[in-house]
């Protein structure tokens, strides 16, 4: 394992992660497709002797008993000085006031929740999973620097949201002295390539790394277009897919998932290479997150490293792309419905 810096800092990374959403009690997260403790334990394992050190998860996966179970795991396989926690807040854990979001009260409950659940002193990656509009963003930003200086978080990151909002978030941590994100969590793959407008500069000239969520796009890029849905996983995505892959773009995302089959077939390697290895080729990504649910599907991300792409094969990847509208910004529920309705047909210009 080759092992990079997280954007600017001096944090050693595998250029894989493993995204720890697939693993999590059934009966308090996703009955049909999440991976009890005996079945993750095996696959964390797995990746770990593979030479992967980084692992992600967040406080709402599985109501908390995904930071239980990938805790649990790190603890008997690996050595905590060796491994890289990464783990969110923002969501709703209790239907009660304070219960959600980036307010002072909320992030210092939510971090003490969080190290009590993964067994450990410090996290190393703590990340806001979504903004939050009813707080200040100087109280949570100062909360969260203040975790920092009190040893219970090493680094900061944050995930999915509009270039402009990161910026602000950027240019206060600065002003006011406070620790910076260090790292974007962001939606990116060769069906979505919307953050090639503004995010990538941006983390690019910031010098922040990314860590992609579905870099495989729900598994889309891994399998033939008629086998879309061939997964439990798939089966049960529903609409949060189709936002994410609307079917205003059909015909594009037809002919990359079809070009990533004939890259795979003629270097006789899996279509998960295919893909993650054109991730790997672009300047701002650290690593990929893979919900790994087999040990295959680690190796395969492990492989990917090793898979050099062609400029010509790059370009055959890279062509049929065309514009769409990312959602990932969007958190008002008012806001998603007015885009949904003009979705038909609808295309941002290039």
């Amino acid at each position: 394992m080759r092992y990079v810096k997280l954007g600017t800092t001096g944090l050693d990374v595998s250029p894989v992660a493993i995204g720890a959403m697939t693993y999590g009690e059934p009966d308090r997260g996703h009955p049909v497709w999440s991976l009890g403790e005996e079945r993750a334990r095996p696959l964390i394992r797995h990746a770990l002797e593979a030479g992967v050190n980084f692992f992600d998860t967040a406080n709402i996966y599985s109501n908390g008993s995904g930071e239980e179970i990938l805790g649990r795991a790190l603890a008997d396989f690996a050595d905590r000085d060796d491994v890289v926690i990464a783990t969110k807040l923002r969501h709703p854990m209790r239907p009660a006031p304070n219960g959600k979001g980036l307010s002072r009260k909320a992030i210092m409950t939510e971090v003490d929740h969080s190290l009590r659940r993964l067994g450990t002193d410090y996290i190393d990656l703590y990340q806001v999973h979504r903004n939050d509009p009813a707080t200040p963003l100087e109280e949570t930003l100062e909360a969260l620097s203040d975790l920092v200086k009190a040893g219970k978080v090493r680094y900061l990151g944050a995930s999915s949201m509009h270039a402009w909002e990161f910026a602000k978030a950027l240019h206060l941590q600065r002003a006011h002295g406070w620790s910076r994100f260090v790292s974007m969590q962001d939606h990116y793959n060769l069906l979505a390539r919307e953050e090639e407008r503004e995010m990538i500069p941006l983390c690019l000239d910031e010098g922040v790394g990314t860590v992609v969520w579905s870099p495989l796009a729900r598994g889309r890029l891994a399998r033939p277009w008629d086998q879309a849905n061939a997964t439990h996983r798939a089966e049960t995505d529903g609409a949060f897919a189709d936002q994410l892959y609307t079917p205003a773009e059909e015909a594009s995302n037809r002919a990359i998932i079809d070009a990533v089959g004939s890259v795979a077939e003629s270097r006789g390697v899996s279509r998960a290479q295919v893909a993650l290895a054109w991730l790997h080729r672009q300047p701002v990504v650290t690593a990929p997150l893979v919900g790994a649910g087999s040990a295959q599907q680690i190796d395969d991300a492990v492989a990917s490293l090793d898979l050099d792409l062609t400029d010509d094969e790059l370009r055959a990847l890279e062509a049929p792309y065309t514009p769409r509208y990312d959602f990932q910004g969007v958190s008002d529920e008012a806001e998603l419905d007015a885009i949904r309705a003009r979705i038909p047909g609808m295309a941002l210009e290039a």
